[in-house]
């Protein structure tokens, strides 16, 4: 019976094998303890403070900026948060 590999989990970050003992699990991803990093700061990641968007690993600072809301009349504060229904106006 010929040998065959066992077949270890690539990191998305680099490329390379992954194996049990530098394991970071992050969105169903295998990364290595020193890949588990955000990818627009390098800040350090943990359980805590990770968000992984299509294989990239981002500290939620950054995971907000890059993919968050923008534009006009975003974080307008609680006036922006109106329950009005507009009856009063359809007096006839």
């Amino acid at each position: 019976m010929p040998f065959v590999p066992v077949e270890t989990p690539k990191c998305p970050a680099c490329g390379k094998s992954v194996y049990a003992a530098e394991e970071r699990v992050a969105g169903g991803y295998k990364f290595h303890k020193t890949c588990f990093k955000c990818s627009m700061c390098n800040k350090a990641l943990d359980s805590t403070n990770c968000t992984e968007h299509e294989k990239e690993l981002f500290c939620k600072n950054c995971h907000g900026r890059k993919y968050g809301p923008k534009g006009y009349g975003f974080g307008g504060g609680a006036g922006c948060l109106s329950t009005d229904t507009g009856a009063h106006l359809n007096r006839e």
